[in-house]
Formats: C-alpha cells, sequence, structure tokens
C-alpha cells in the first residue's frame, strides 16, 4: 500500500518515505498529527535533508511536505519520495555554482524551502505539471536528469511552457505562470486576486505550526472534495491510580492476593528419592580404593640417580664391543653411554 493512502484516509494525519540518493538513507515519518505540525518529526525530517558534503542540517519549511504529500498523492505514485538535494550550506551551494551556471547565488536550498525530487514510477514531465498546478512556490524541470524542483518561495517555472501547453494545464486561464513568449493568459489577474493572498494566508498559518494545511486549501484544483476537517480531541480521562511497590499499606485500596505456591511432591517420590545416594557419594563408591605400593623407597630411588657406580648398567649397547661407537656396530638406543668412573680406593 502507498503511503498516501493510508494519510488520506486520516485526512489531517500525513505520512511520507523518503529515500535518499546521496546517503542511501530511508526515513518514513508522519509530520502532521491532526493537522499540527509535528515538531519531533520535522527535527528528524531536517536531519534527514541535511547538506551531506558537510553534515549540516537547517531548519526545513514545513509548507515544503504539505507540497510533496500533494504531489504524491495526485501522482498515485507506490515508490519513496527520492531525494536529490535538499539543505545545501553555503559553501557547498558556492562550490556548486563555479561548476554550474544552473545554481542560482540565492537559492531556496539555502534556506531549507527546496527539494529537488524523483518519483521513479512517475514520469518527470507529468511530476512537473502536477507541481505547476499547485500554483506555490516554484517548479523546476531538468528532464535530462529526470527530477523536479519545488520550492516554497514565489510562483515561477522554470523552463516555461509554450503558450499552448500553459493553457492546456490551466483551461480556465487563470494563472500565476507565465508561458515562454511572456504573455501571460486570460485569467492572470484573476489568479493574481485570488492566489497572492492565499498563498501568504497559507504561509502565516504554516509558520505558526497550525491551522489548515496547504493541501486543504488545494484539493479543489485536483477536483478533489475530501478535505476533512480537524478531529475533535475526545476530553480526556483521568488516568488509573496506578499502585507501585514503595507505597505503604494505607495507599493500597484493595489486598493484593498472594502468589500462590507451587504444589508439593507427592510423599511417595519425596521417600524414594531420599533413599537414593548423592552424585558424589556415588562416584566415590564406585572407585576402588588406592593400594600402596610395596618395597618402595623414595630417599633410595633418589640416592640411585646420582650414584656414579650407575654408569656400569647396562644400557642397550652391545657387551663386546662397547667402547666403540661406530654406525655399523650400534645396537644401542640412540644415547650416548655414561662415562666410567673410577674411584680411587681410600
Amino acid at each position: 500500500m502507498a503511503p498516501m493512502q493510508g494519510a488520506a484516509a486520516l485526512g489531517e494525519t500525513r505520512t511520507l518515505t523518503f529515500f535518499h540518493t546521496h546517503t542511501r538513507e530511508s526515513l518514513t515519518v508522519t509530520f502532521r498529527r491532526n493537522g499540527q505540525v509535528d515538531e519531533g518529526a520535522l527535527s528528524q525530517l531536517s536531519w534527514f535533508l541535511r547538506d551531506w558534503r558537510v553534515e549540516k542540517p537547517a531548519q526545513m519549511d514545513p509548507r515544503l511536505f504539505d507540497i510533496l504529500w500533494e504531489v504524491y498523492r495526485e501522482s498515485g505514485s507506490s515508490q519513496p519520495i527520492n531525494i536529490i538535494s535538499a539543505y545545501r550550506s553555503p559553501e557547498t551551494n558556492g562550490a556548486l555554482r563555479r561548476r554550474s551556471s544552473g545554481v542560482a547565488e540565492h537559492s531556496q536550498h539555502m534556506l531549507g524551502k527546496a527539494m529537488d525530487i524523483r518519483l521513479p514510477d512517475v514520469e518527470t514531465g507529468r511530476l512537473r505539471a502536477i507541481a505547476m498546478k499547485m500554483q506555490y512556490g516554484g517548479v523546476g524541470y531538468y528532464a535530462s536528469s529526470a527530477f523536479v524542483h519545488v520550492d516554497t518561495g514565489n510562483v515561477r517555472a522554470w523552463p516555461r511552457m509554450s503558450q499552448q501547453q500553459l493553457a492546456q494545464l490551466f483551461p480556465d486561464g487563470k494563472t500565476l505562470h507565465l508561458p515562454s513568449n511572456g504573455k501571460p493568459l486570460a485569467g492572470y489577474d484573476i489568479a493574481k486576486a485570488e492566489i497572492l493572498p492565499r498563498n501568504a494566508a497559507l504561509a502565516t498559518q504554516a509558520s505558526a505550526g497550525g491551522g489548515p494545511s496547504i493541501g486543504n486549501v488545494l484539493a479543489s484544483l485536483f477536483g478533489r472534495n475530501d478535505a476533512q476537517p480537524v478531529p475533535q480531541q475526545a476530553p480526556t480521562q483521568e488516568s488509573p491510580v496506578t499502585l507501585v511497590a514503595s507505597a505503604g499499606p494505607e495507599s493500597i485500596a484493595t489486598p493484593m492476593t498472594p502468589a500462590p505456591l507451587p504444589p508439593q511432591r507427592p510423599r511417595e517420590f519425596r521417600l524414594a528419592s531420599a533413599a537414593l545416594p548423592t552424585r558424589t557419594e556415588a562416584v566415590t563408591a564406585s572407585l576402588p580404593a588406592p593400594e600402596p605400593i610395596l618395597g618402595y623407597d623414595e630417599k633410595a630411588a633418589v640416592k640411585a640417580l646420582f650414584d656414579p657406580r650407575t654408569a656400569f648398567l647396562d644400557l642397550g649397547f652391545a657387551t663386546r664391543n662397547q667402547q666403540e661407537l661406530t654406525v655399523t656396530r650400534f645396537t644401542g638406543p640412540a644415547v650416548k653411554p655414561l662415562p666410567v668412573v673410577v674411584q680411587a680406593s681410600l
């Protein structure tokens, strides 16, 4: 389900889903609740739409999200709004301006009042026409890059449509947009008398964080009568009393029922378990008692290790040629025998 379908059913509760093409971040946020701008959501959006080149955010204009909500809803898109560019710091805007003549010196991006967007499942030309028909702010059309610029500044559009194209978009001629030949349509003066005061009033209401949203007023432009009044909040009820563990006995209205104890084991199981030996006893009983080593004298064994006469022991060499250690006659282990030490007789 598209994010706007749920928001439409609730009237003044509005949700948008974004995908930032540079940071690869995604965000779904409800920016209006019961007709009021959610300040927490606005702060979240301001960080999401930060200047990612220098990691600096700016306070975004809440009117911008009403415009996007209305454009998204009219487009019938089911994809997140792709963000190409949002807030630009002065240093970023200056760097981009040095590289391209299409970047304005005093861009609305630097004020947090503009976004460059793309809807993957909506043709860019149609997206441009929907934004222009709202006549609330500026609309830039970048066909080669497949995105549309929207802002909350003066009503204007670039590049300008031809006289015929503009007449098809506004059959009654009531538009502030000028065609490429500079000649306004027949209803230009009427549009100027109606739209300019309307936009000024919407800007004042949006800056105060309340009042009807832009979409409620602009719904008639798209032939819809689905704008709903702000629902009245039900009277608040007294919250129930909460009992805490530290409260005294006198503050508790009803005595607390003690928790039931677990059932005891049957008597026959308790008797049987008492007769069984413990694990330690069972292991100890299964091991035989160590038997003493008979005839072992520890002191004599140690003394024999350092006795020179040990050298006379047979270490595995042939007895007939014990002094010759050649390869052909070596039959014992690879250990050289100890030298024979003859003690002088006293």
